[in-house]
């Protein structure tokens, strides 16, 4: 599968190694070396995937990764050398689909930007019908999401957890089940990853987040859409 991908890394030679390698696995690849650079491109040229390291001059990569959530669902692959679970939940919670942490394999991340670039691929058959739960309506061909009449901007992997969940209303699914939706069998992610997706779209589809009525929660199984 070839794409164009952007990485944004600051560290010469990390960036270099980053290069070769995707571009032996076959993709265009465009390397800056800070986030406002990366803000820059990503607006003008708008890649196939975006790979971001956190730590860089001029702008945070999680700045980065909030400022273009704004308005696009570009994927999103966030390189940090955080350890800390918070640290990278919160790039998740930013809008981030996927992390790894340095030190990392090239071959794991390539594993990575294949599953993120098959997961967002444009879908093949046009006539793929609008999937609706009550005011609910998810469209997998258009990727556009409208709950009450209004439009829901997704990011990547909130949009397929979402599908996952409408095609099969009131189905029980556990985190597990949802993880593999997201990333299929090769997942290197905890399920922590669903909860944060299921936050965020409560935030978006639910009347009150804090009671959902859509998205809920079936306690020590997993969770459930429901027709609200």
């Amino acid at each position: 599968m070839c794409a164009y991908l952007l990485v944004a890394e600051d560290d010469p030679k990390q960036a270099e190694l980053l290069r070769r390698y995707l571009e032996h696995e076959n993709h265009a690849v465009l390397v800056v070396p800070d986030g406002r650079a990366a803000l820059d491109e990503a607006r003008r040229n708008p890649p196939d995937l975006l790979i971001l390291d956190v730590m860089m001059p001029r702008v945070d990569g999680l700045d980065v990764c909030r400022i273009l959530r704004r308005d696009s669902d570009l994927p999103i692959l966030v390189l940090t050398a955080r350890g800390a679970e918070d640290d990278l939940l919160l790039g998740l919670d930013l809008g981030a689909d996927d992390y790894m942490t340095k030190p990392y394999s090239p071959r794991e991340l390539a594993a990575r930007v294949r599953t993120l670039l098959r997961r967002t691929k444009p879908a093949a058959r046009p006539a793929d019908p609008v999937l609706r739960l009550g005011n609910l309506q998810v469209d997998p061909v258009r990727h556009e999401v409208r709950a009450d009449g209004r439009p829901v901007t997704c990011t990547p992997g909130e949009f397929q957890l979402l599908c996952a969940l409408v095609t099969e209303p009131g189905r029980v699914f556990t985190r597990e089940q949802l993880l593999r939706h997201l990333h299929g069998y090769d997942s290197y992610v905890t399920t922590r990853t669903v909860d944060v997706h299921v936050m965020n779209l409560r935030r978006k589809i639910e009347a009150d987040p804090q009671n959902p009525v859509r998205l809920v929660t079936v306690y020590g199984v997993g969770y459930k859409l429901a027709d609200a």
